[in-house]
């Protein structure tokens, strides 16, 4: 059989759902192949203007299946307890943490974020904040021995990165000055699936973006899709947010993305963000991505008013740049 034939096939095969990707020995097939699932698997919803009916693409479930959130946005919170605080603390570091050899711990912060590194500093009570006006970044920056006990203590437990783990093992607890404190310390990841905490709000405001795309489709139709969106080079923290808050995760670029893409998984991450709220400028992207969701389920987004509203949330948002790729 001509290889190209072959290759045909076997995407043929892949869309009927008869045959695996692990049957791909090849990478550049894999890799291929990869991506033309994603795609398949996270359509996007579909509205035509011209008939007035709403359908998705990927199971045609009709809009008023989509579940009700709350219209009311409640009050903004931050972490009160220690407990709220450290996994917080857990999650951004776990996002955008390093703890060096010099014996520092350096958390990166967009430049439209300087609270929030403020926030941690007054919280912790120690380190300094540096603006990298270079890398449109601050930094939080803390290398005192008190600071630093404080900082482990409170993530103790609740740090979910082999990564993270291993430097503050290498790097501090095995250096000199913190023998005593290792002694007393039992330095533990956290490997408990429940996510119903501030670790992903942190790990969130480090990470995570929130997108609307609307798209000119074929006649006359309009496709709208709400992203919750996290790059990562592995994916254990990716799946276990998937089994959370449902969506799909795609392998691109030797890197993983999770999106969210669905209004199912769009709800439950209304819903959690509802409760556990946002510190950083990502909670002006999300109130206009909620806005979005809530224009959907009052079926306004099947009038060019409704669509138009949807159209400058999008236009509005802030972009986020990764700070910690320039600099780490």
């Amino acid at each position: 059989m001509h290889p190209e034939v072959k290759y045909i096939g076997f995407l043929t095969l892949l869309y009927a759902g008869t045959i695996s990707i692990i049957s791909f020995k090849y990478p550049f097939l894999k890799n291929k192949v990869t991506n033309l699932k994603g795609r398949n698997i996270s359509a996007g919803n579909i509205y035509n203007f011209n008939n007035g009916t709403s359908e998705t693409l990927r199971n045609e479930i009709v809009v008023e299946n989509i579940k009700p959130v709350s219209v009311h946005v409640p009050k903004h919170f931050k972490p009160v307890t220690e407990d709220q605080f450290g996994h917080y603390l857990a999650g951004f570091i776990d996002g955008n943490g390093k703890f060096t050899s010099k014996q520092e711990l350096i958390i990166v912060f967009n430049s439209l974020d300087a609270s929030v590194a403020y926030f941690l500093k007054k919280r912790l009570g120690f380190g300094s904040v540096k603006k990298i006006t270079e890398k449109n970044a601050f930094i939080l920056y803390i290398n005192s021995k008190k600071g630093l006990e404080r900082v482990i203590e409170l993530i103790n437990g609740k740090i979910r990165t082999d990564n993270i783990f291993s430097q503050i093992n290498n790097n501090i607890l095995h250096h000199i000055n913190y023998f005593e404190f290792r002694k007393r310390l039992s330095l533990k990841l956290n490997s408990n699936k429940d996510l119903k905490n501030y670790w992903l709000v942190g790990f969130a405001d480090a990470q995570a973006n929130f997108q609307i795309k609307v798209i000119n489709c074929f006649n006359n139709r309009v496709e709208i899709k709400l992203n919750f969106k996290i790059d990562q080079i592995k994916d254990n923290l990716l799946l276990l947010i998937k089994d959370f808050l449902g969506g799909n995760i795609k392998y691109i670029n030797d890197s993983y993305s999770y999106e969210s893409n669905s209004f199912g998984s769009a709800k439950n991450i209304i819903n959690y963000f509802d409760k556990f709220h946002l510190l950083s400028s990502k909670h002006i992207n999300f109130l206009k991505w909620r806005k979005s969701y809530l224009i959907i389920q009052k079926r306004d987004h099947l009038n060019k008013d409704g669509i138009d509203k949807i159209i400058k949330f999008k236009n509005t948002m802030i972009n986020h740049n990764d700070p910690s790729i320039l600099i780490f």
